[in-house]
């Protein structure tokens, strides 16, 4: 493409920031970057309409791990580290609960629940069982014990009569949040320009060649925030993993309110006002999943229908009106990578499913890194 004077001169001239992608983390860093260099000319690179990855796709949950995730990081992770990823996720949740207001995202408290299928009683018994414990490990952040077991007055079926509450769980509208982030970033002079797939880069020690589907520029540092995209231009860690989501059409006395979690948080489900978001089901095909595709499976979809029909509304006719995916970055350790990859190129990736309540922090972390 040919661009003109003044699209060099306003636009690619004298960069000093670029940060790719538009999601919550790379406009956390970008508006930390404000925050930081007043006079800097600040450009983020977007290659889809509107975010790709998961920010404008996620289900809205502001939370930061039921029981039964927390026991499972217990067997890949020490103490210390499970409880500094509970630790980051909250501040997260805080920083962008304050950053752009609960009124603006629509945070609702209502709370969250942990489910169990009937067929999986061990692992039932397992987490009621630790449910004291693992308020012992968090007690230091909350001042309180957050989780407690309470009885299921929603009428799941196909579950057990007890379900596990975190007060301290809410719910947030996941548009709304990326407009006033995308706003807020405007109103700071800083540059978005979507549908510009960074195909190549170069470090060359005292600035950083970009390369885009588009265009060609030079920037002073570079900043990757990709997340389940980031392994296509940088070398770490960090693989996709596709989350298939549906919504039904409003349901008439819906009594469903709250965040809920299922199977070790591979499913989740939520109320929308009448409406109920469900998603989840990698763990049906793991190798499937891991991918950058933005489509829905029937093998998935279909689970998830079942679902709504045996457990979460039994008695309640639906329909489901929409579906679509989006894509996480996860690895082998939960703990987000932020990093430094030469002299001038930083990354800031794999938010492990928990993007919503880590993101802010890892913008924060990643623009104070350079």
């Amino acid at each position: 493409m040919q661009l003109s004077f003044w699209e060099i001169k306003n636009w690619f001239s004298n960069v000093d920031y670029t940060i790719v992608g538009s999601g919550i983390v790379g406009l956390h860093t970008a508006i930390r970057l404000r925050e930081r260099f007043p006079n800097a000319k600040i450009l983020v690179l977007e290659k889809g309409i509107l975010p790709q990855g998961a920010s404008t796709k996620n289900a809205g949950f502001a939370c930061f791990g039921s029981v039964s995730e927390i026991i499972d990081d217990l067997k890949t992770h020490t103490e210390e580290e499970v409880i500094r990823l509970i630790e980051k996720r909250y501040a997260g949740l805080q920083l962008l609960r304050k950053n752009l207001g609960d009124d603006v995202i629509d945070y609702k408290p209502f709370g969250g629940y942990e489910l169990f299928l009937k067929d999986n009683e061990s692992f039932y018994n397992e987490c009621v069982e630790k449910i004291t414990f693992i308020n012992d490990i968090v007690k230091p952040l909350f001042k309180q014990e957050v989780y407690t077991k309470v009885v299921d007055r929603f009428n799941f079926q196909n579950t057990f009569d007890y379900l596990i509450f975190n007060a301290f769980e809410g719910q947030i509208d996941t548009g709304n949040m990326m407009q006033a982030l995308l706003k807020k970033a405007i109103q700071n002079d800083i540059l978005i320009l979507n549908q510009q797939t960074v195909t190549q880069f170069e470090d060359l020690n005292d600035c950083v060649e970009v390369v885009t589907n588009e265009v060609s520029f030079k920037t002073k540092k570079l900043f990757f925030t990709t997340n389940g995209f980031a392994s296509e231009l940088t070398n770490n860690q960090v693989k996709p993993a596709r989350a298939q989501v549906l919504i039904t059409k409003p349901i008439e006395n819906l009594d469903i309110k709250g965040t809920f979690h299922l199977d070790q948080g591979y499913y989740y489900f939520r109320n929308i006002n009448n409406r109920i978001l469900f998603g989840g089901g990698r763990n049906l095909d793991f190798e499937g999943e891991t991918t950058t595709e933005l489509t829905t499976t029937e093998l998935i979809q279909k689970r998830l229908e079942d679902l709504l029909k045996n457990v979460i509304l039994p008695n309640t006719p639906f329909e489901i009106e929409h579906r679509w995916s989006g894509i996480m970055g996860v690895g082998n350790q939960k703990k987000p990578i932020v990093e430094q990859i030469s002299n001038n190129v930083y990354c800031g990736v794999r938010m492990g499913g928990m993007g919503v309540a880590i993101g802010s922090l890892i913008g924060k972390e990643l623009a104070d890194l350079a």
